[in-house]
C-alpha cells in the first residue's frame, strides 16, 4: 500500500512539474511575442519621420552650391541611411524571433553572388588600404537552390565585419563544397581576416543580441551588435550554421555553411577580382533618370511633412497632385473626380490615418467599383503587412521611407496601364 501511495505521489508531482514547465514556456513565448511586436511598432514609428528627413535632405542637396553646405547635407543623408539600416536590422530580428521570416527558394549563382558582394565591399577595403579577394577550394556548384537575398545579407555582414576589424593585411573569402556525396551537401564560405582577433570569452558572447566583443569595441568601431545575431539565425534557417575561430591580434575566420539544395554542375572557378564588375552589372546612366509622370495622383497621407515631400517628388516628375489628409476625404475626392469625368490615374494610400484608415478607404473604393490603381504607402515593413494591404484591395505596396526613383518608377508602371477614360459610376 505504501508503494502505491508513493507511486501516486510521484506521478502527481511529475504532472505538477509538467504543468509548471508548460506555464513558464507560455509566459516566455508571450514575452518574446510582446517584445517582437514592440520592435516592429517602434520600427514603424521611426520610419515615418525618416521619410521626411531623407526626402528633404535630397531636396537640399540638389539646391546647394557652397561646399560646406553640400557636405553637411551629405552627412545628414549618410547618417539617416545608417539609422535606417539599424531600424531594418532590428525589424529583421523581430521577424526572426516572431517566426515571421519568409524565405524564397530560387536558383542562386554562387560565383555571381560572391562577385557582386566583393565589388560592393571593395570600396571599404580600398579606403583602409587592405586587400579583398575570393578563392575557390576545389569545384563548386554554378548555382544552388537557396534564398539569394538572405545569403547576400549574411555575406555582406560577415565580409563587412572582417573589413571593419582589419587594419593591415586583408580579407579572403574561400568557397568550397562540403559533404558532396551526402544527402545534405553544403556550400561553405570561409571569411578569413588578419584583424584584431578575439579571445574564447569574447567568442562566447558574439552571437548574443546587442552584444559585441567588449564595450571598447563598440566605442571604437560602432555597430548595434545585431548583425551577427541575425546572420547566425538566418544561416540556421538556410539549413546551415556560422562557426568562428580566432586568436587575439592574429585574425579571425568566420565559416558560413548553408544547404546546397539541388545544385547543378560543378566547375572549378578562378579567383574573383572584386575590382571587375560582375557580368550582369551594367551601367544604366540613361535609365537612371527619373520617370516623367503626366497624370493625376490622389495622395492620402495625414502627416504634413510627408505630404510635402511626396507631393514635391511627384510634382517634380510632372504629376498633378491632390492631397487628402485622411481616408474619408480620400474617398470623397475619388468620388468627386469620377463624377466630374476626370478620375485620378492612381491613388497613393497611407495605411495609418485618422477618421478612416487606408484599409477602410481602399475597401470602400473597391466595393464601389473603382479600379484605379491603389498603392499602399506605409511605415509597416513586415511581409504580413504587404499581404494585408493586397488583401484589402491595394495593387501594390511600398514601405517608408520611400526610394524616390523606385517610387516614381512604380507609379509610372501603374499609370501607363490605365486607360484614360476609366471609371463608370
Amino acid at each position: 500500500m505504501t508503494g502505491i501511495v508513493e507511486s501516486f505521489t510521484d506521478v502527481t508531482e511529475r504532472k505538477a512539474a509538467e504543468v509548471e514547465l508548460a506555464r513558464a514556456l507560455e509566459t516566455a513565448q508571450s514575452a518574446n511575442r510582446a517584445k517582437s511586436e514592440f520592435l516592429a511598432n517602434m520600427s514603424h514609428e521611426i520610419r515615418t519621420p525618416m521619410t521626411a528627413i531623407l526626402g528633404f535632405t535630397d531636396i537640399l542637396a540638389d539646391n546647394l552650391v557652397d561646399p560646406e553646405s553640400v557636405e553637411a547635407a551629405s552627412t545628414i543623408k549618410r547618417n539617416g541611411e545608417h539609422l535606417l539600416g539599424i531600424i531594418n536590422t532590428i525589424l529583421d530580428l523581430s521577424k526572426i524571433e516572431a517566426g515571421r521570416i519568409e524565405l524564397e527558394r530560387l536558383a542562386c549563382p554562387v560565383r555571381q553572388t560572391l562577385a557582386d558582394i566583393l565589388s560592393l565591399m571593395k570600396v571599404r577595403a580600398d579606403a583602409k588600404a587592405i586587400s579583398l579577394s575570393a578563392e575557390y577550394d576545389g569545384a563548386v556548384p554554378e548555382t544552388i537552390q537557396t534564398d539569394p537575398t538572405r545569403l547576400r545579407q549574411i555575406l555582406v555582414n560577415l565580409v563587412g565585419n572582417a573589413i571593419k576589424f582589419t587594419e593591415t593585411g586583408g580579407v579572403r573569402v574561400v568557397t568550397r563544397l562540403k559533404n558532396r556525396k551526402s544527402q545534405t551537401p553544403m556550400v561553405c564560405f570561409d571569411i578569413i581576416d588578419t584583424g584584431i582577433g578575439m579571445t574564447e570569452r569574447q567568442i562566447g558572447t558574439l552571437f548574443q543580441p546587442f552584444t559585441q566583443a567588449d564595450s571598447s569595441t563598440t566605442r571604437k568601431y560602432g555597430g548595434s551588435g545585431l548583425g551577427l545575431t541575425i546572420s547566425k539565425r538566418l544561416a540556421e534557417i538556410l539549413g546551415g550554421s556560422i562557426e568562428v575561430t580566432s586568436s587575439p591580434a592574429k585574425g579571425s575566420t568566420f565559416s558560413l555553411s548553408i544547404e546546397a539544395a539541388a545544385y547543378d554542375d560543378l566547375s572549378a572557378q578562378e579567383p574573383s577580382d572584386p575590382s571587375v564588375p560582375a557580368e550582369n552589372e551594367v551601367k544604366h546612366s540613361a535609365a537612371d533618370s527619373r520617370p516623367k509622370l503626366n497624370c493625376r495622383i490622389l495622395l492620402a497621407e495625414d502627416g504634413p511633412d510627408n505630404q510635402r515631400i511626396i507631393s514635391y517628388v511627384l510634382k517634380q516628375a510632372g504629376a498633378e497632385v491632390t492631397v487628402a489628409e485622411n481616408g474619408k476625404i480620400a474617398v470623397e475626392c475619388a468620388r468627386t473626380a469620377r463624377d466630374d469625368g476626370n478620375p485620378y490615374d492612381a491613388i497613393l494610400m497611407d495605411i495609418q490615418m485618422p477618421v478612416l484608415d487606408g484599409f477602410g478607404a481602399t475597401s470602400i473604393l473597391r466595393s464601389e467599383g473603382f479600379s484605379t490603381p491603389i498603392i499602399a504607402l506605409t511605415a509597416h515593413a513586415m511581409a504580413s503587412d504587404r499581404k494585408r494591404c493586397l488583401e484589402a484591395g491595394c495593387d501594390d505596396y511600398l514601405s517608408k521611407p520611400i526610394d524616390h526613383q523606385g517610387f516614381l518608377a512604380l507609379v509610372a508602371r501603374y499609370v501607363e496601364k490605365q486607360p484614360k477614360s476609366e471609371e463608370v459610376g
